[in-house]
């Protein structure tokens, strides 16, 4: 199976969307999702059938069909002839409903200013409804078309006749209504897709090449193939992700990572394309292009969870196929009705246009893609991509969360975090010789060491790495031993006992133990605030580790973590999410590399801390890139799940409110208590606010 994305042209409505969803699904293995709200559909189709077949599918039903590579929102041209319609429907209300202009010939210039309107402005919905008659369908642009065509009929055959009254005002009115709503529909759900534009649009356009004779050439970024090298002078931004071989910069990655302060860079750092060269002059070369970039990947993850459909979606996906030949049915039981109890011919055709339009379930449509699209846009400005719809459901239920303790609750990086020199020796003494001998050591914890010694005055010579043990080199005409108590213990030099809670590497010279450096893989600043957090959320936290009871105990102490799980394989994590599960916990597990991978793709919602591993973020639900100080953010964890959850509940309460509105309009419409104008008005505004209280979610997290 194969995956392709289609941008779909000329839908008008969610009964459109639902259409093509269907007739794509009849092909054999094809398994098909469209989003009316996106004007896209993601498709998974096996290998015997071909992208032709799908596009020949879809314009067979009367639409366009095409390849995108990056999904958003397109623009509409609801806005000029809701205009146009808006103005003429003026005109018409005013030379047949105001006395003073009511002169002879008045209601033949209503009638054809009317059908400017009704034929010009209704063509969307009358092409729509015609191309699903001709497959025996109906859709919401069913019941738009008819209301219309029959009003402006009736109209025609009064004025034609002198008999019975004229509604050409109501036509006009309908129309411009429904043109009016769906342009606002079409300017929300398009701010709901901002946040996908954005990162489309946030990559280079162009690139300095750097050629093999030392000369520079302006290319289109879609030039670069991996291995070129490219200039990124100061201000401008870094083409596509790759390696700095030259140079020295700070980097602004805040509109991808939301890191606020800039990364500093120099030779052998990576940087990720789009960010921003604050600094220097940086010679890049490219180590991946166009769709396998950082910025690719983030908007093909956040263009796919926009794609898909909630469980909820997909009945109310149901309910809309059988709605509008169920309306039309009530139309015309509603005219049958009212003229069998007497009443005339011009009130039973008002009370059923009404109903025809005061039913149209756009509205219903719009539930949850709109909310979808704006959830997870949001989630994408603050550096948290939520997969897809179904992740949604499972937010609810989650009550455990399961957090690894290297490089999520912890910064993962080893740093000096105490110098303990003996009697007689300062504390620059012993970091001073510590990092002479540690700078010509390759070990991470001797880098770390060498980082913390700022003294450079000082350099070492018979330099001796020992594997196991640490290091010994001369400084200043001083043996120094540099490592474990093993290797002190292993000249004759005694050691105290250590009281450090991280790593304790010893230091030793002159045949004497001169004191103790102590390592630790630190606390992130963010992270108790960020158990507290999931704790509000309801969600009980344990601490799941391979390292040692006691460091995770120190962890767990500082965050406010109760239940501490130690000193487990990679392969056993699996197992403890496995026990959790056993135990009737719905259980979400956080993590950011390689031997987290497993648990979080066993773990009901997996959460990844984008700083870790391609496989770890591959196997989640959630991903968060938001980066404070450097580090990915924990506390993005508890806003990913906040924001599903409330991404979830504003959908149903669109459904509620969408269903609502229809169960509760139709009777009042049957039994004449509101005009076609005011139903498609109400239609109108049912569609908007459903839209507006999705739009609600842009203001998450501020």
């Amino acid at each position: 199976m194969t995956s392709v994305d289609l941008t779909i042209g000329g839908m008008t409505c969610a009964s459109c969307a639902s259409r093509i969803e269907r007739t794509l699904n009849r092909l054999d293995g094809v398994v098909a999702s469209v989003n009316f709200a996106t004007g896209s559909a993601r498709v998974d189709l096996p290998a015997d059938v071909t992208l032709p077949t799908l596009v020949s599918t879809v314009e067979s039903l009367g639409y366009t069909a095409q390849p995108s590579r990056m999904l958003a929102p397109a623009e509409s041209g609801w806005g000029l002839r809701a205009l146009v319609c808006a103005c003429l429907a003026l005109a018409v209300t005013a030379v047949t409903m105001v006395p003073a202009l009511h002169y002879p010939g008045a209601d033949w210039i209503g009638l054809v200013l009317a059908g400017v309107v009704v034929a010009w402005g209704g063509w969307p919905f009358h092409r729509a409804a015609a191309l699903a008659a001709r497959h025996r369908l109906t859709t919401m642009d069913t019941l738009v078309s008819m209301g219309a065509l029959v009003t402006y009929g009736w109209s025609l055959v009064a004025i034609l006749t002198g008999r019975g009254q004229s509604y050409v005002e109501v036509a006009t009115a309908l129309v411009t209504f429904l043109l009016v709503g769906r342009w606002l529909e079409a300017r929300g759900t398009r701010k709901a897709g901002s946040a996908l534009r954005a990162l489309v649009e946030l990559g280079a356009k162009d690139a300095v090449l750097l050629r093999p004779d030392g000369g520079e050439e302006n290319v289109p970024v879609s030039a670069l193939r991996v291995g070129d090298t490219f200039v990124v002078r100061p201000g401008e931004k870094v083409a596509t992700d790759g390696e700095v071989v030259a140079g020295a910069s700070a980097v602004d990655e805040s509109l991808l990572t939301g890191e606020s302060m800039p990364v500093e860079v120099t030779v052998g750092d990576r940087v990720i394309g789009a960010s921003v060269n604050a600094g220097g002059r940086l010679v890049v070369r490219a180590s991946t292009v166009g769709e396998q970039t950082h910025l690719a990947q983030l908007a093909r993850l956040v263009a796919q969870a926009q794609n898909g459909k909630a469980p909820v979606q997909r009945l109310a996906d149901r309910v809309s196929a059988v709605f509008v030949p169920a309306v039309i049915g009530l139309a015309a039981l509603t005219f049958g009705g009212w003229l069998v109890v007497g009443q005339p011919v011009t009130a039973a055709l008002t009370a059923a246009i009404a109903v025809l339009v005061v039913a149209c379930p756009c509205a219903l449509g719009l539930a949850t893609p709109t909310a979808l699209l704006a959830g997870t846009g949001r989630g994408a400005q603050l550096g948290l991509l939520i997969r897809g719809p179904q992740v949604l459901e499972t937010t609810r239920r989650v009550d455990t969360v399961v957090l690894d303790k290297t490089g999520t609750v912890t910064a993962g990086a080893m740093s000096v975090v105490g110098v303990h020199p003996r009697p007689g020796v300062t504390e620059s003494e012993l970091l001073r010789y510590a990092g002479a001998v540690e700078h010509a050591s390759e070990h991470p914890i001797a880098r770390v060491i060498a980082a913390a010694a700022a003294d450079r005055s000082v350099s070492v010579s018979d330099f001796v790495a020992l594997p196991g043990l640490g290091a010994e080199g001369t400084v200043d005409g001083r043996r120094v031993l540099v490592g474990r108590s093993a290797l002190l213990a292993s000249r004759d030099i005694p050691v105290g006992k250590s009281t450090v809670d991280g790593t304790a590497v010893h230091v030793a010279w002159d045949g004497q133990w001169r004191g103790t450096i102590e390592v630790r893989d630190e606390v992130k600043p963010t992270s108790a605030e960020a158990v507290s957090r999931l704790r509000a959320l309801g969600l009980r936290p344990v601490l799941l580790t391979g390292d040692t009871r006691a460091s995770a105990e120190r962890a767990a102490r500082a965050v406010g973590i109760d239940t501490v799980v130690a000193e487990v394989l990679p392969a056993a994590k699996v197992e403890v999410v496995r026990d959790l599960q056993r135990q009737g916990a719905v259980v979400a597990m956080v993590g950011d590399g390689v031997n987290d991978a497993a648990a979080l793709a066993q773990a009901d919602l997996g959460i990844a801390m984008g700083s870790g591993s391609d496989v770890a973020i591959e196997a989640s639900d959630l991903t968060v890139v938001r980066r404070v100080n450097g580090s990915v953010d924990l506390r993005g964890a508890a806003d990913a799940v906040a924001l599903s959850r409330i991404t979830l509940r504003t959908i149903n309460a669109n459904l509620a409110w969408a269903f609502g509105y229809n169960v509760a309009m139709i009777p009042i419409a049957a039994a004449g208590l509101i005009s076609p104008m005011l139903a498609a008005a109400a239609m109108a505004l049912s569609s908007v606010s459903v839209v507006g209280n999705s739009l609600r979610l842009f203001h998450f997290g501020r």
